[in-house]
Order: structure tokens, then sequence, then C-alpha cells
């Protein structure tokens, strides 16, 4: 078993890579939006009421990593995307999210 989900359930290992990445950055929007009600994250986020839902609710294919990216910064999260060599030969670079 890996670190990374997307790669036991047989993505490919760039693929894997990116939905961790996106996954990692919704947990902690979601955990950081958790300290205001959905009215005020409308406000916050500039996002109607419907979206802000969603976005509560993990409906993640309807956010692109640039909006998470764009909902974190309004939460007051500074992103910061890391990457290492991997250390086996022939796979993909790691990434690691940085909050």
């Amino acid at each position: 078993m890996t670190k990374n989900v997307f790669d036991d359930l047989g993505f490919a290992p760039e693929e894997a890579a990116a939905l961790k990445l996106k996954t990692d950055l919704h947990t902690k929007v979601v955990k950081a939006a958790a300290r205001y009600s959905q009215r005020q994250l409308q406000t916050i986020l500039d996002e109607s009421q419907p979206r802000v839902s969603d976005l509560l609710r993990g409906k993640m294919s309807k956010f692109s990593l640039e909006m998470l990216v764009i909902y974190a910064e309004k939460l007051g999260l500074r992103t910061e995307i890391k990457t290492t060599k991997s250390r086996s030969r022939g796979a993909a670079a790691g990434l690691a999210l940085m909050l």
C-alpha cells in the first residue's frame, strides 16, 4: 500500500499525483471553511449558496485545482506547491501541497 490511495486504485502515477494534490487542498479548504456559516462563506468566497454547498459536501469534480487555490487564499491560507525528486527511478516526481 502506498501513501497515495489513487495509486492503489490503479490510476496512472501522474493522474494519481494530481488527484492527491487536489484532494489534499480540498480537505484543507473545507477545514478552514468550517469556522464560518454557509452565508458567511458565500460572501468570503463570492459564490452562490449551491456552490458553497457543493464545496462543503465534497463534490470535488465541480472545482478545479485553480479554484481551490483561490478559495484557500480567500480563507487566509497561503498555498504553495513543492516538488521533490522521486526516490524510485522512472516514477513521477513527488508533489506536496504546503499550506
